[in-house]
């Protein structure tokens, strides 16, 4: 097994080498060990698949569920892996800081942290706050003895405000707070996506998970997308495979889902030690 500090510092290799990598999210030991053997270089958790394999929706699992989420993973795996730490379960620089630090004890190598608040009301945190947030990730992050790679999001398409000035201004400010990646959930084209990119010096992340908002490797490499996450979206996937079999069991009385379903011993090659 390798080390936290040499995953630590294969996931900024990552990042800093030319090009995109895809960075696979996952909801378990089993989706991590076959992402793994399928190649993956690094991966990542999901707080929506995280919820959903709890049976609850996105932002209704609290943080010590999320870190013993996180801790199955990371187990499972040789890959570098970072965490959806969504709001970083509080509203406090302080609260967010404490976040780093326990997802680092779990054996994670990055987090991200969002200006996303919870509050219907007002869904974003103000820019200063969420500024005081980030550089609050970034000091607790700069105390470990390994480099943990924090990713600052601007939920602003997500949340109601698809501000692209704004969403670069926010971007801007993270960085400048000392983020080591920034990302912008759904942004709407690829012409958002090379606007972002070329406003920001940091790796920036783009998101494929949106019908409509998700474009090739080959393309948002060419707008300057340093790494790509999968979101949900290999989750939603398995699920719409059972649902679909479950469907046919169900309706049909048949079982023609058995026909291209992965064997039992198909199956345990990627679970197998």
């Amino acid at each position: 097994m390798m080390s936290q500090h040499d995953k630590a510092a294969q996931f900024r290799t990552l990042h800093a080498a030319p090009g995109v990598f895809v960075i696979a999210n996952v909801w378990d030991g089993g989706s991590a060990r076959i992402l793994t053997g399928l190649g993956f270089r690094a991966l990542a958790t999901s707080s929506g698949a995280c919820a959903a394999t709890l049976g609850r929706v996105d932002g209704k699992v609290t943080r010590d569920e999320a870190l013993a989420h996180a801790r199955v993973i990371v187990a499972a795996t040789d890959c570098p892996v970072s965490a959806d730490l969504e709001k970083g379960f509080g509203d406090s620089p302080a609260a967010v800081a404490q976040t780093i630090r326990l997802a680092a004890e779990t054996g994670l190598v990055g987090g991200s942290i969002e200006d996303a608040s919870g509050d219907q009301d007002k869904p974003l945190y103000d820019m200063d706050h969420a500024v005081e947030r980030v550089a609050a990730a970034v000091a607790a992050a700069r105390t470990l003895p390994f480099p943990f790679t924090v990713t600052a999001r601007c939920e602003n398409y997500l949340r109601g405000n698809p501000d692209l000035e704004d969403t670069i201004r926010r971007l801007q400010a993270f960085e400048k707070a000392g983020a080591d990646v920034l990302f912008a959930p759904a942004l709407p084209d690829l012409a958002a996506v090379r606007a972002v990119c070329a406003a920001l010096s940091k790796p920036v992340n783009f998101m494929v998970a949106i019908k409509g908002k998700s474009f090739t490797v080959a393309e948002l490499a060419a707008a300057g997308v340093r790494r790509i996450s999968l979101a949900t979206s290999l989750y939603r996937t398995a699920m719409t495979g059972l649902v679909a079999a479950a469907h046919e069991v169900k309706d049909a009385g048949t079982f023609g889902f058995l026909d291209n379903a992965l064997s039992t011993p198909d199956l345990n090659k990627f679970l197998q030690a």
